[in-house]
């Protein structure tokens, strides 16, 4: 394993019962009832020790196939699935899809998927730019015309904002900060993000923070994502984007239906009318969804990417420029892409203003 995929290697969250986990689990099954198929073929990068293998049961796909960078993991991932009986065929490889060419290696394979995930570490793929294209180019390849690529993520945005308040609040409080004396750490009653370098520019790769849970005994290791830039690769890789999507906005739009699967996730998430509680809104507040989608020619006009044209590239100079303390031009894409983090949890949001771009085509939607 590389020294990056060593620093920035398969964390799951240490306490299986515990909230952000229940709620990671509550979303991330959702998330795959949406794309899911059935006899789809289906790649989760990062796989992990215990893939998502359970997720993708009631969907009844025809193949799963898991990639992670530790061989350590991959062996403990087959173990495991070889102790259960699934429906569907499986297969495991030892790569990192953020620095190997998947293409060539399962070239022999013929490996063509319908839908590739990335649910816990597309933030890792962040730690320079060369990571982060051979990630989406992997992706790219894998993909059939017409198949998706989606996860979750932490909301570099949501986190972003947080930090900027934190920074104003401390000017204003003491008349400005010392020289060179920067805040470097967002806490919650939920969770503690620490950033490794006091700064308060934003830089578009390698941006990086330890996020600490407060039911976990240890920190997660990550870079922020900056949002711009992947839609920017994504395209680049020949993928089209499609939505991205703070979870408390995901289950607001969805909330008729995921009401009652998240009140069986576990006691203090919603109240009797099926809205979340202060702590379940704080804790998916900190992720979102990506979506994108590799067009397929033969078929409709492919989901179309804004154009990355002369503001677009303006936009991502300023987020790289501008100090974290103080207000940035906002751009049509850019205003979409935040998330208020203090927006009210019955808060009515117009459908068009739901997402990074609106909401996502017709069919991916649950109602």
């Amino acid at each position: 394993m590389s020294s990056s995929s060593s620093s920035f290697g398969w964390q799951c969250p240490r306490t299986t019962d515990s909230p952000h986990h229940r709620l990671y689990e509550f979303s991330t099954t959702s998330l795959i009832n949406i794309f899911s198929s059935p006899y789809a073929s289906v790649c989760d990068l990062y796989c992990g020790p215990r893939p998502n293998s359970d997720n993708w049961d009631d969907p009844q796909i025809g193949h799963y196939i898991g990639i992670d960078a530790s061989s350590s993991l991959i062996n403990h991932a087959l173990d495991v699935w070889e102790s259960q009986r699934k429906p569907y065929t499986a297969q495991f490889v030892q790569a990192d899809p953020c620095a190997e060419n998947l293409e060539s290696l399962l070239r022999d394979k013929g490996v063509r998927v319908d839908i590739v995930c990335c649910m816990q570490h597309l933030q890792l793929c962040f730690e320079t730019e060369e990571r982060a294209k051979r990630l989406l180019l992997n992706v790219s390849s894998m993909l059939k015309p017409g198949g998706y690529f989606f996860g979750i993520t932490p909301d570099s945005s949501t986190i972003w904002a947080k930090y900027q308040k934190m920074v104003e609040a401390s000017h204003n409080k003491g008349g400005g900060l010392k020289a060179n004396l920067v805040p470097n750490c967002i806490r919650s009653e939920n969770y503690m993000i620490t950033f490794e370098v006091e700064e308060e520019k934003f830089p578009l790769f390698g941006k990086k923070y330890q996020l600490k849970f407060a039911s976990d005994f240890t920190s997660e290791s990550h870079c922020l994502v900056h949002f711009p830039s992947l839609i920017r690769l994504a395209r680049e890789a020949g993928l089209e984007f499609v939505e991205m999507q703070n979870l408390t906005e995901f289950y607001d739009d969805n909330r008729a239906l995921l009401a009652g699967r998240l009140l069986n996730a576990g006691p203090n998430f919603v109240d009797p009318r099926g809205r979340l509680l202060p702590r379940s809104f704080d804790i998916l507040g900190l992720y979102t969804t990506f979506i994108f989608q590799k067009p397929d020619p033969d078929l409709a006009p492919p989901l179309l990417t804004p154009t990355m044209d002369d503001e677009y590239h303006i936009q991502e100079d300023e987020w790289q420029e501008n100090n974290w303390g103080h207000h940035m031009p906002a751009t049509s894409v850019e205003k979409k892409i935040h998330v208020e983090p203090s927006m009210p949890i019955d808060a009515s949001i117009p459908v068009a203003a739901k997402g990074i771009l609106g909401p996502g085509p017709a069919e991916l939607r649950f109602s």
